[in-house]
């Protein structure tokens, strides 16, 4: 029987299937390439040919272009590659996200890509895999991150919001998951009002509502010459980007939002000239983290994207076998 480590190996494109022959989320044009989900340090365009789920794959397409690879193919249900048996299983982070299990010689490997425990009412629950090789990511992979419930964060908001209806609250937001879901969470809070988006964020938005992800009313976020006091009062999502450039000063008195995990770092949140910080993640924090590698309880915990050195330590500490992989890619999710 083969050792589930010879499964996957390490190349400066990323992981590597040899007895498939693909990589998982390649930092490179590659031959052949299985895609987690549609976040630019994940889905790159330029593959010979990419396999990830249908949403997946339309998200790539709207971001770059239709003849972004080769060839596609749909992930649905067990798929043969090479000599290998692949399957795609929810990963909780954002709409069509998944994590790719590869199985060899009775073995299985399971790269979760980026992902969440805390139901996200924008995409599919998180679906724990058991596994020989468990493949995570740590971009909060420290025990000082500890995310509050989101409801909690988005009530925050509107407290805000009450509280200065002379200002409207602009929040930053990334276009591919974190905007669709502080939206949901504002509708599920009670905000049936409209709420208004920059134009960087329309396309995923709209790519959204056509596959069931209810957001209600939501309009263009544009200012025409007199209309500042048109927004008081309003909750205007954006890149956070466009946060730097004259859009934002177009509005009036904005309270400056932004949400992310980060923004339980409070340095981080002043260096953004951040007013108002909304903690609400599409990761895992460090109790889920650890969490879901006691419960798949892997023969061996492989960790890359952040704070690899901690969660090693945590492995080694209960008695886990692990070791980082020190894979390119970033802390969180690259405005495109």
């Amino acid at each position: 029987m083969d050792s589930a480590a010879d499964i996957l190996t390490n190349t400066p494109e990323g992981l590597y299937c040899p007895a498939g022959g693909f990589h998982i989320d390649p930092v490179r044009p590659v031959p052949k390439a299985l895609i987690t989900h549609g976040h630019a340090d994940h889905a790159r365009a330029g593959h010979g040919a990419v396999l990830a789920t249908a949403q997946t794959l339309d998200i790539m397409a709207i971001r770059y272009g239709e003849d972004f690879t080769g060839s596609r193919q749909i992930a649905d249900g067990a798929t043969t590659v090479g000599d290998t048996r692949v399957t795609f299983h929810p990963a909780g982070h954002v709409l069509g996200s998944a994590q790719i299990a590869v199985e060899q010689g009775g073995r299985r490997a399971v790269v979760s890509g980026d992902y969440s425990r805390v139901p996200s009412p924008a995409c599919a629950p998180y679906e724990p895999v058991p596994c020989e090789i468990f493949v995570t990511e740590a971009t909060f992979g420290l025990p000082v991150f500890r995310h509050p419930d989101p409801m909690k964060e988005i009530s925050k908001l509107l407290v805000s919001v009450q509280s200065f209806p002379e200002r409207c609250h602009l929040v930053g937001v990334y276009a591919l998951g974190k905007a669709q879901r502080v939206i949901m969470l504002l509708r599920l809070a009670g905000w049936d009002g409209p709420i208004y988006i920059h134009g960087a964020l329309a396309r995923l938005c709209e790519y959204h509502v056509s596959q069931g992800v209810a957001l209600g009313d939501l309009r263009a976020a544009t200012v025409e010459r007199g209309g500042k006091a048109d927004f008081a009062g309003a909750i205007i999502l954006g890149p956070p980007s466009a946060f730097a450039s004259t859009w934002a000063q177009r509005f009036p008195d904005p309270v400056i939002c932004f949400a992310s995990g980060w923004m339980q770092v409070r340095a981080r949140a002043r260096q953004r000239g951040v007013e108002l910080p909304l903690i609400i993640s599409d990761h895992v924090d460090w109790p889920d983290l650890t969490r879901t590698i006691a419960e798949l309880d892997p023969e061996e915990t492989w960790v890359t994207h952040g704070r690899e050195d901690a969660v090693i330590r945590w492995c080694e500490m209960n008695g886990r076998a692990a070791r980082p992989l020190r894979l390119v890619g970033y802390e969180d999710e690259v405005e495109s």
